[in-house]
């Protein structure tokens, strides 16, 4: 009877591995020195416990960003301290890939390692690590295939965001939920999480290796009628240097704008836009190559 017994929790404890969700936490840096250990400290134990990885990309910083974490991991094995930082990981890109051109290789890798979940951390400190549970949660319970952290539902001034910065995303927030037919609170967070499953389904690897990346992927997930669910953070700018240029920035999503209008009217296609089941049947296969 003990012995049945020992063998159905065995067999539980491995159904309960078996359905958890592989989490990736994906934390872009670039030139991040001074931040990017006061964020991972930061990071709740339980997402180290819960998350099967946390791998921060430096996007070929001129600084020595890598080297610092590498030493925070080989200090902390040494002497034990602070969090486990067994799943802690960092590469360095030898070119400099872009903002969004960090996120698809990032997105492709988790792809092409079988995660099912996978959060982008900006390692500057920006956005809160603390909130991280908020973004998983809906994803893992199946209430969304995609989760940002909105500064706009809070008090984003008040956190110290620039006034013209407010207003233009205000601004463009107003234009794109026009034109998608969408009530978000904004589309230029970077703090989100998104399921694979999702990522799968849209060709993302065509969007921009800039910073409208952002916006471009939203709209795809629109296209493609994934939940989409929007969770308050609070708004933090320190005195990092911003490395986004507003006036490009406003720009390049205007442009987007258009060609998602002209796309969806019929004038002209781009294939970021296209998620007829004739292109789309390969995307699994080209994200795992590319993400090898």
């Amino acid at each position: 009877m003990g012995l049945q017994r020992g063998q159905r929790g065995k067999r539980e404890i491995k159904n309960i591995e078996k359905n958890k969700k592989r989490t990736l936490i994906f934390i872009p840096a670039y030139n991040h020195k001074k931040t990017i250990i006061p964020t991972i400290k930061r990071i709740p134990e339980s997402i180290f416990q819960e998350a099967s990885e946390i791998l921060v990309a430096d996007d070929a910083s001129q600084d020595n960003t890598t080297e610092i974490v590498k030493k925070y991991i080989a200090d902390n094995k040494k002497n034990k301290k602070d969090k486990n930082l067994k799943k802690l990981k960092v590469i360095k890109h030898e070119k400099n890939k872009g903002y969004g051109g960090n996120q698809k290789w990032a997105y492709q890798y988790a792809i092409a390692n079988d995660f099912d979940i996978v959060v982008m951390l900006h390692g500057d400190s920006q956005y809160a690590p603390e909130k991280l549970p908020d973004l998983i949660e809906p994803i893992k319970n199946g209430k969304a295939d995609f989760v940002f952290g909105s500064r706009m539902t809070g008090k984003p001034l008040a956190g110290g965001m620039p006034l013209y910065k407010f207003l233009g995303n205000k601004f463009l927030t107003f234009l794109e939920n026009i034109v998608l037919k969408t009530k978000l609170s904004e589309f230029h967070s970077g703090y989100r999480a998104y399921s694979l499953s999702a990522l799968r389904e849209i060709p993302f690897h065509l969007n921009s290796s800039d910073f409208h990346f952002d916006s471009e992927i939203i709209a795809q997930l629109i296209l493609a009628k994934k939940k989409i669910s929007e969770t308050p953070i609070p708004t933090f700018y320190g005195k990092e240097k911003s490395n986004v240029n507003s006036i490009r920035y406003g720009i390049s999503i205007l442009g987007m704008i258009v060609y998602y209008i002209l796309h969806k009217t019929g004038i002209k296609k781009y294939y970021k836009f296209d998620l007829s089941n004739s292109y789309n049947n390969s995307l699994d296969a080209v994200h795992k190559s590319l993400g090898k």
